[in-house]
């Protein structure tokens, strides 16, 4: 088997000796066809990886922001066969980018994890990070996600200990997706010195590229976490775009206003030259 998108995306990143930009956006948020825009528009502002969120009524790890989107989105009648949909659409024209499908298990669970498999692989979508289903309870998702050539990518947080953090590993691909924080999405901000050791381990057992996620807004904040892991993930900040683009009802600004921050972030991140 070649190269995966996501393993292309992290080469491409090292080879130019800069941390990946990971992004994140609700689909269907304000609609589905803002989410087209503002995809093409994270792509073309500098993100190597784009989180796509699947809507889900009670999403757990996720803040204010990311709540109010999901709401957002399921009240256009968003459904995960529409997030597919979405991946297939950006795939026609954009063979490069990885997409990452993130979300819960209910919704995968009700599709069936075979029938989502075959028509996430089908849709050019490379793997998943489903956060409410741990390494204990993901087997049989694994089992078919390895006939589809899907990466089941884990998150750690900074209570995973090397034990654990073995246990994470097993079976993950792709990378590891570090929670900088104890809490949800876009709640308080990170210390990259608190986790550094941490982000390092993880990476040193998972054998994987790791990425920091959660508490990471600005481009400061985004620099800072370049220092220590292979990637930055940003999410609260861009769903805000397009919190913003339903509030004034002009759909239109939230593309170029999603766009404009990655570009922001990307020059931040490349600012940090990783050996």
């Amino acid at each position: 088997m070649g190269r995966t998108r996501i393993e292309a995306a992290f080469d491409k990143a090292r080879s130019e000796s800069r941390a990946a930009l990971v992004t994140y956006l609700m689909a269907g948020d304000p609609d589905l066809e803002t989410s087209y825009a503002a995809l093409c528009a994270l792509r073309d502002g500098g993100a190597d990886i784009i989180e796509l969120g699947a809507p889900f009524t009670d999403p757990m790890a996720d803040g204010a922001a990311i709540q109010k989107a999901g709401l957002r989105a399921l009240a256009k009648g968003t459904k995960l066969t529409d997030v597919i949909a979405l991946a297939a659409r950006f795939r026609k024209d954009d063979q490069t980018t990885p997409l990452i499908l993130m979300g819960y298990a209910n919704p995968v669970h009700s599709m069936g994890y075979e029938t989502f498999a075959e028509a996430a692989a089908k849709a050019g979508i490379d793997g998943s990070i489903i956060v409410d289903l741990p390494p204990e309870e993901d087997a049989p998702l694994r089992a078919i996600y390895a006939q589809h050539g899907l990466s089941v990518i884990r998150l750690a947080t900074p209570t995973t200990d090397e034990h654990r953090a073995a246990k994470v590993s097993e079976g993950a691909s792709g990378f590891i997706y570090f929670v900088a924080v104890t809490g949800v999405t876009g709640a308080g901000s990170a210390d990259p010195a608190a986790i550094a050791g941490q982000v390092a381990m993880v990476k040193r057992v998972s054998g994987l590229p790791v990425c920091v996620g959660f508490g990471v807004k600005s481009g400061a904040q985004a620099a800072e976490m370049a220092k220590i892991a292979d990637g930055v993930v940003v999410g609260s900040a861009f769903v805000e775009k397009a919190g913003d683009a339903h509030a004034t009802g002009r759909f239109d600004s939230a593309g170029p206003a999603m766009g404009q921050l990655a570009r922001e972030l990307r020059v931040a991140i490349d600012s940090v030259r990783k050996a």
